[in-house]
């Protein structure tokens, strides 16, 4: 398109967040956390993708209807280009034109002026009143995509009472081709009355697609994730319930996974409520009870501090032993309530004799003389461990009463119930291994082995031994671990020397 006047000038949104208040309650977090944070009317979901879903086919009508409505400007200049060139072509034969004739031509073409170029000679068929200046020129022989879009946008925002001139190929074998003059407002009229039929198909289009696509998403995904969530809200009441647990429904999809994963989650995390609610409740009764257990601990070693003056062989060699069960006793008590309140000491380390150690467990725990457990210590004689006497000894007592209880708990007389203790020296280090022919540890217990109140298996047993363990031994600078390739449970401790 070629102007040939001034063209007119061509004409040219925020969303606030507020964050949710803290919570209140414990039960209702999520209800509460939903409550305190205003939604708006598209807040939803569903809202958002009802508007994205509309917002989409629109952009998609609009790279439709531009080279559409290009299309359309083109196919309208050569629709009037024709007719006038056939008709007029027919009035060329005659000498004169009527002006009656003229005027029907005119009207039917809605053109100001029509002219023939015949080659050898150019012809004036017809003309109204004198025609002002011409905007512009349209040549429908050389017209491209790029600049049809380009002038049809134009033309769509042109404001005024221009003309325009086209020229196009003749439909008639004597004539080159037909030169017509229009008024601009005509054809900018028949555009902007396409453009508002593509615009009303455009969003009745849009609504149907939005509406298939908003109930469709609504049934597959936004319902279940809001029973995901009423799901956590009720859960969320009394986590320690195990029937608010979700019930997974029979999807095999994403969602359907979620279902699973949060139901498993709820569960164990109930389970783990139960149990930490249970062991707080005992950790009470045992604060209360303690203050008791050691009044009665120290009236025991009381009397046996008189029987020490009896002149009985016998009593001589088990008072003090008992003594210092009763000693270790008292400390145990200590003890527990010391872990509650994580209030361990730290280790007051000495030389001592591994040997020695490993003998004073077997005789607290009754092992040399054992009807059906053979106890083995295996450390040699000379071997020194750079460690609180005290504190390892508790260690090994953890590790050996577990082996014990688990030795104990086999019925069949025919398996071979055997507790080995051995050790070695590995420049500043000393590796000792705890080992017993029992069934071992369960793999389910594996992963939380040495976390309190978590390995608790036997009977009566809260999980508390290897924890403490592992604590004593971390706070030397050393480790516990499993060795998981060996028959029945292995228990290897690593003590490095101070300063290592």
């Amino acid at each position: 398109m070629k102007h040939e006047g001034p063209p007119p000038s061509a004409p040219r949104h925020t969303r606030k967040t507020t964050a949710p208040a803290p919570d209140q309650a414990v039960g209702s977090v999520f209800g509460k956390a939903r409550a305190e944070r205003p939604r708006g009317p598209f807040g939803g979901l569903s809202s958002k993708l009802l508007l994205l879903t509309i917002g989409f086919v629109m952009i998609a009508e609009v790279l439709i209807y531009v080279p559409s409505v290009a299309n359309y400007r083109n196919t309208w200049l050569k629709d009037r280009v024709t007719t006038a060139g056939v008709a007029a072509s027919v009035l060329a034969e005659t000498n004169t034109i009527a002006p009656r004739l003229q005027a029907e031509l005119l009207q039917t073409t809605g053109a100001v002026a029509i002219a023939l170029d015949q080659g050898s000679r150019r012809s004036l068929i017809a003309m109204g009143d004198v025609p002002p200046a011409i905007e512009f020129t349209v040549d429908l022989s050389a017209v491209n995509p790029f600049d049809s879009i380009i002038d049809s946008l134009w033309l769509l925002t042109y404001r005024g009472d221009g003309l325009m001139r086209v020229v196009g190929p003749a439909q008639m074998g004597h004539t080159q081709s037909v030169d017509i003059v229009l008024p601009v407002a005509l054809l900018q009229a028949d555009m902007l009355a396409f453009s508002g039929r593509i615009l009303a198909l455009s969003l009745i289009i849009s609504i149907i697609t939005a509406t298939l696509v908003y109930v469709s998403l609504r049934a597959l995904f936004v319902r279940p994730l809001q029973r995901l969530t009423r799901s956590m809200d009720h859960f969320a009441e009394a986590p320690e319930d195990l029937s608010r647990v979700i019930e997974p429904s029979s999807r095999q999809d994403e969602l359907g996974d979620a279902e699973i994963r949060l139901a498993a989650m709820q569960e164990v995390l109930s389970r783990n409520l139960n149990q930490k609610q249970r062991l707080a409740d005992l950790g009470l009764a045992v604060s209360k009870i303690n203050h008791d257990l050691r009044n009665l601990l120290a009236s025991a070693q009381l009397f046996l501090e008189r029987l020490e003056h009896v002149q009985d062989p016998t009593v001589n060699r088990l008072a003090p032993k008992i003594l210092a069960t009763l000693d270790r006793a008292v400390g145990y008590t200590q003890a527990v309530m010391a872990y509650g309140k994580a209030q361990e000491k730290p280790p007051e380390r000495r030389l001592i004799a591994l040997k020695r150690v490993v003998d004073d467990v077997a005789d607290v725990l009754g092992l040399s003389e054992h009807a059906s457990i053979t106890f083995e210590n295996q450390v040699a004689g000379g071997l020194e461990v750079d460690a609180d006497p005290e504190q390892l000894f508790r260690v090994l007592v953890n590790l050996c009463r577990n082996a014990v209880h688990a030795l104990e708990a086999e019925r069949n007389e025919a398996l071979v119930k055997r507790l080995t203790i051995s050790a070695e020296r590995h420049e500043r280090r000393v590796s000792i291994r705890v080992e017993d022919t029992g069934p071992g540890i369960p793999a389910a217990l594996r992963p939380a082995l040495f976390k309190a109140f978590q390995s608790g298996s036997k009977s009566g047993g809260i999980g508390l031994g290897l924890a403490i363990a592992a604590e004593l031994l971390r706070a030397h600078g050393g480790s516990v671990e499993l060795d998981e390739t060996r028959p029945g449970a292995c228990f290897c401790i690593t003590l490095p020397d101070r300063g290592v």
